[in-house]
Order: structure tokens, then sequence, then C-alpha cells
């Protein structure tokens, strides 16, 4: 019997490590939806398969109430499914955890309590961003006592840490939206306000702060960044008072800024090359797409998709506007292949699986249309609610939704598992 000396052995658990890693990599990516728009920040999915319709009955593997109001995206690592809520009449802002496996509720930590901001848009919801995870812990955004806060929180709920990290100040009394990212070991925390306008970089392990990314001027906007490998470096993209802006994340430096028509934007910039693509509605409605290694516009549309966000992939542009008509144009030039209507008013972004995109109106209607066609191609149209705002989370194969059921103070928030049966 031969027997392996240490060296031996180590050298063979290193082989295995460095061939074990990109599939583990490649597992997360299909098991988990780990921050805003998924794991690759963008809404497209291309390596799991999901079923195209549903109802209350058909296709659902499971369904699990959800206490109080929230407009965040569910978000999942491990067995865990993690969004927010709050709940009015109490004055408290939580944060929830389920079995990801069968929908039960594993615990709910109340984080604030009292001093929510009484200025939010009758749509908004005091726990509406979305919250970011690196595996270990759980990191959630909130607007309480005029501030922006943020707070981390370990699998079991417990509050790691707690900080108030920038004046939450804003020109409309819309509330909040925008959520925070991870980043090479920083947690990029949005605050386009006037109070004080910056990206705020945080150490995760202390939510201290490390540097800031200064916005220039003082304005109020909603939008997301996104930091994506575009115009051949890393940039991070937003957009938001009056431009739309690249910076380099390691250093904040201003690498391009294009000017707009409009002062407020709310959806999260997508990228396809060295084109990056923005939209916004207040006070002028434009799309537009950068040149991200010349910082020129390109070319624009008189269209706007102001809460959502918009979704390229394969070469085309894709949106469902304010108005509920579904656009797709060539990305390069912005020549129109189709619009299609379908339905209005809309707040919730598109997600693209296995070639299909999926559009959700606030009604709970989805439209689900073919990718990677000049044609508008109809797959299906489901119903689950009537009340849908949050965008849908995918992971091992199956969609994970938060529709509301109801109206008013009768509203009742749901969380769906649909999957084949």
């Amino acid at each position: 019997m031969r027997i392996l000396s240490t060296t031996s052995i180590l050298v063979l658990t290193l082989t295995f490590l460095l061939f074990a890693e990109p599939l583990l990599a490649q597992s997360d990516s299909v098991n988990q939806w780990a921050t805003w728009r998924g794991g690759n920040n963008n809404g497209v999915v291309d390596d799991q398969k999901v079923v195209t319709q549903w109802s209350e009955n058909d296709n659902v593997l499971w369904s699990a109430e959800i206490p109080g109001r929230g407009l965040s995206t569910p978000i999942i690592v491990a067995d865990r499914i993690f969004l927010t809520t709050s709940d009015v009449g109490n004055e408290t802002q939580s944060v929830l955890c389920y079995d990801r496996n069968g929908g039960k509720q594993l615990w709910s930590t109340v984080v604030n309590q009292g001093n929510l901001n009484p200025r939010i848009h009758q749509k908004n919801t005091h726990a509406s961003p979305t919250v970011a995870c690196d595996g270990e812990r759980v990191f959630a955004l909130f607007n309480n006592n005029g501030q922006n806060q943020v707070a981390a929180l370990n699998f079991d709920g417990k509050v790691l840490w707690k900080r108030h990290v920038a004046k939450f100040k804003t020109s409309f009394p819309f509330g909040s939206g925008s959520s925070p990212i991870l980043h090479e070991g920083l947690l990029f925390v949005p605050n386009d306000t006037n109070g004080e306008c910056a990206i705020l970089c945080i150490d995760p392990e202390t939510g201290n702060e490390v540097r800031r990314i200064n916005r220039g001027g003082k304005f109020s906007s909603y939008s997301t960044p996104v930091i994506a490998e575009v115009g051949g470096r890393t940039q991070l993209l937003i957009s938001g008072g009056k431009k739309v802006n690249g910076y380099d994340p390691a250093t904040g430096k201003e690498l391009w800024s294009v000017p707009t028509k409009w002062q407020v934007s709310c959806g999260t910039m997508v990228w396809d090359g060295d084109l990056a693509f923005a939209s916004g509605g207040y006070p002028a409605q434009q799309t537009l797409a950068i040149n991200t290694k010349t910082g020129k516009l390109v070319w624009d549309k008189p269209v706007k998709f102001y809460e959502q966000s918009m979704l390229v992939h394969d070469g085309r542009l894709y949106g469902l506007s304010d108005r509920g008509v579904v656009y797709c144009w060539d990305a390069k030039t912005g020549k129109e292949h189709f619009k299609q209507r379908f339905e209005q008013p809309v707040s919730a972004s598109p997600v693209l699986v296995d070639g299909n995109i999926f559009f959700t109106s606030e009604k709970g209607n989805t439209l689900v249309i073919k990718a990677g066609t000049n044609d508008y191609v109809e797959v299906a149209k489901n119903k689950l609610g009537n009340s849908s705002f949050a965008s849908f989370a995918i992971a091992d194969n199956k969609i994970y939704a938060r529709v509301g059921v109801g109206r008013g103070r009768n509203l009742q928030e749901y969380l769906y598992c649909l999957g084949e049966e």
C-alpha cells in the first residue's frame, strides 16, 4: 500500500481547490441572488431555466406571509432568503429571514423603532432598498431619523453594527429607494440627496466610512449604482442630478460626465461593450446611450423608464416604459426593432432567464417575451396577486416573487417560490 507524503497531500489538496473554486463560483451563481439585480448586476441569468407560466394555484412550490409593507427584492444566499419590511403602526423597520426550502420564517429582527420619515410617496414604503449579502452578513439600508442608516446582521438575525452614515434631505417627498452594493471588500451606499450628495464607501466589518465619492452639488435622485467592466476598465455607473457619471470605484475619481434632460432617475444603469444606458423622467423624459471610453452621448430617445431599470442582452436594449410599452432597440444605434403595448404602471425591473424576458406591472401581471430576436414574440402572460412593486429574484431554477393581495389597509404581502411542481 502506497503512503502519500505530507507534501503530496498538500499538492493534491491545493490542486483540488484550484479546480474546485470555479465550480463553487458557478454553483453560487446558480444557487443565490445576493444583491440587487443578481450576480451579474444586470438582471440577466443565462445558466438557469424557470417556469414561464403560473397562477396562484399553478407552479407555486410554496408561499409565505410577509408582515408589514416593503418593496425590497428578496435576496437568496445559502438556505436563506432575506428581505426588509416596515410596520407604520408600530413605527418599526425590520429585516426578515425565511427558509428557502419551504418558506418558513426563521427570524425577524427589528432594526429601528420610531423616527420614520414622515414624507414619502404614497406608493413607497419605509423598507424599499434591497439588502446586500457577502455570504456572512446582511447589509440593510433604511432612512431613519432624517438620515440614511446601514445595519449589518449575521445569519442568525443578530445586529452586528448599526450606523447613521449620511444626512437624508431631499427636494421631493418620495422617501428612499436606492440600495447598497458590495465590491472589492467595500459596501457602496448611495446618498444622492441635498443633505450629503455622495456615495459612501463603508467597511463591512465595522460600519466605518473608508472614503466617499462626492457627486458634485446638491440634488435629489434615487438610482442604485452598479459596478461593471465597461469601456476597458472597471467603472461605477450612476445617473441623477441632470447627469450620468462613470467613476473609478477604487479611487472615486470621476472618469466622465454626460448631461441629461432630467434631474431625477430611479433605475440602475445597464451596459454592453463600451456603451452604458440610462433613463430618467423628471422634469423631462429621456433614455440615452453613452460611450464610456469617450464620455460622449451616442444616441437618445424621448422615452422614460423612471422607477424600473432596463435590460440589455445580445446587442439589444429592452425596457417596459412608464406608459406600459415594451421597447426593443439596437443597443449600438438606437434603431427601434419593435414596441408593443403591455400595461402600466410599472415599478419592478425586468429579468432575463434562459432566453425569455419577464416584465411585471404594479397590478401583478407578468408578460414573458422571447429575447434574441428583432421581432416581438409573446411567450406567456401570468397573474399573481394584484400588487407587485419588487423585482423578481432568480435562484436554483426558481422565481422568488414578493407580491401583495388586497388593497389599502387590507393588503397582505406574500413571498412566492415559483417552479415546476
